[in-house]
């Protein structure tokens, strides 16, 4: 008799409990719904990226310009030509502003960016 009402509790106990975990179709939905933000949002992470880029350059140009204007009015240079190397050895330039320069060339004080 106890076997009997022990099977029989345990086949109340069995037939009551949820499935654990999902099936394939709700996995399947999961995906689709993180592939269709990932794909809404990964256009404008690369425009961001492009901005930022040409912003950095932007402002590393109006530093350049800003310490070849100040090189040209310390050292007596109006009209003369400059270049970064001279700006590097008289402390107008760090030697990371030097490196990033190479893409820049200064001529008749206006700071340009080599295409």
């Amino acid at each position: 008799m106890k076997k009997k009402m022990k099977n029989y509790l345990l086949n109340i106990i069995a037939k009551t409990r949820k499935p654990q975990g999902f099936t394939l179709i709700e996995m399947v939905v999961v995906i689709a719904i993180i592939v269709l933000l990932i794909l809404i949002i990964a256009p404008n992470l690369v425009k961001q990226k492009d901005n930022a880029g040409s912003r950095t350059d932007e402002a590393f140009k109006t530093t350049l310009q800003t310490q070849a204007n100040l090189y040209e009015d310390d050292k007596d240079r109006k009209g003369k030509a400059i270049n970064f190397e001279n700006m590097y050895k008289d402390g107008y330039l760090t030697k990371k502003q030097l490196e990033k320069s190479k893409k820049y060339t200064v001529s008749h004080g206006t700071v340009k960016k080599n295409k």
